[in-house]
């Protein structure tokens, strides 16, 4: 089993090298699906389906060739399948608050039940190995970070929250419904939830694994774009995902010499340079520009020649481990690959048997081995690329005389 990621900023053509990664390994005999993570799908359109706009084909795979799929979610389809009970409370309690059935409908589609939706299908091509290979298409940046985030944010609401909750609802609903005109959520509602959490069981390993998934970015030589692949780098990095690639899209080719494009070029050049130094030791792979719009079957397998070659599209081109927790001198120590940080942008706490990370507005929690989460003291130093966190004990670090 395969799966690879592209992931970047918006614009920056990931669902062309999508598809044209797709493309390759479905032709070297890999049954291959390729799965829309944005909400505003475009697999149909790249491909140059003749299919009505709307046409998700109710969200299930759609066969383009011998070894080759396609899968666009249809959430309204999602919401029929595994989300009906929640969606019903939630849609009933919109209602109470004053707003119509149509609005409260549409407004109970909450953020986060399509990433989920995708997650169950990933789980379950991999354990019936419906597929041999899962190219994603993600959304950009942001919204893909949201979507690794999830199998451990609903671990520790399972864990934290979900039990307790669901505890003093129960207690609780006797009395609120003869007080309190606001409908409390069901058993049905949290059966739901804990039926979706155990169809997800496995998953974000599966995720972390880089004998399975790796993640392959995708940018432009231009400085905006180049900062945001810097920022996704660093926080794949975070949620211990591999990156085996920097796919550099739509460069200028050198047969191009008209004087308006030289700036552009030199420039583009220059960011390039840029990029081996950022990323370096992750491999890159350049890509020119083409005359028109990448469009159908063929640009997109011209797309997959000049990506990869005579390369194996489903080769692991580096393998890294972001995260690596020794113990040296009676002292724990976590290794985590972060590049592009200052000391300024980061903010480390530990509670219990969590240690949380915190950049900028995203967030981590690491569960620690016990023997580390009872350590009494947490100190984070910066050496080059990494996040080094000391770990300390009472006695760590003192010799007996």
């Amino acid at each position: 089993m395969r799966i690879i990621f592209f992931a970047g900023k918006g614009g920056v053509g990931k669902t062309c090298v999508a598809s044209a990664t797709g493309i390759k390994s479905s032709e070297a005999g890999h049954r291959t699906v390729i799965m829309s993570l944005d909400v505003a799908h475009s697999l149909s359109d790249i491909f140059n389906l003749d299919r009505n706009l709307l046409d998700q084909n109710k969200g299930k795979p759609v066969k383009l060739g011998e070894n080759l799929w396609i899968q666009e979610l249809d959430i309204q389809e999602e919401i029929e399948k595994n989300w009906a009970k929640i969606h019903s409370y939630i849609s009933t309690l919109l209602n109470t608050a004053g707003l119509d059935d149509i609005l409260a409908g549409e407004l109970a589609i909450l953020p986060g039940m399509e990433e989920v939706s995708m997650l169950l299908y990933i789980n379950r091509y991999v354990i019936e190995k419906t597929f041999d290979v899962i190219i994603l298409d993600c959304a950009p940046t942001g919204e893909s970070l949201r979507f690794i985030s999830i199998p451990t944010t609903l671990e520790w609401y399972m864990k934290k929250i979900f039990r307790i909750q669901r505890t003093i609802i129960k207690y609780v609903r006797p009395v609120a419904e003869r007080i309190y005109d606001v409908p409390l959520p069901g058993d049905d509602y949290f059966a739901a939830i804990e039926n979706l959490f155990d169809r997800l069981k496995g998953v974000d390993a599966i995720l972390v694994d880089p004998k399975i998934t790796t993640v392959r970015l995708v940018t432009n030589p231009e400085k905006i774009v180049l900062k945001e692949t810097q920022r996704a780098f660093m926080y794949f990095c975070l949620y211990n995902m591999n990156i085996d690639a920097i796919i550099i899209n739509r460069i200028l080719p050198d047969e191009v010499n008209d004087a308006y494009f030289k700036d552009w070029i030199c420039n583009q050049k220059q960011y390039i340079d840029k990029a081996k130094d950022y990323f370096s030791p992750i491999p890159i792979f350049p890509v020119n520009l083409f005359k028109g719009e990448v469009l159908g079957y063929n640009d997109l397998k011209e797309l997959a020649d000049q990506i990869y070659g005579n390369r194996n599209p489903l080769d692991r081109f580096f393998e890294g481990k972001p995260y690596n927790l020794t113990k040296q001198n009676g002292e724990y120590q976590l290794m985590i690959n972060l590049p592009f940080l200052e000391k300024k942008d980061i903010e480390i706490s530990k509670l219990s048997d969590e240690l949380i990370v915190r950049i900028a507005g995203f967030k981590r929690h690491i569960l620690l081995p016990r023997q580390v989460a009872a350590t009494k003291s947490v100190k984070a130093t910066l050496e080059g690329r990494e996040l080094c966190i000391h770990f300390k004990g009472e006695d760590h670090g003192k010799r007996k005389e």
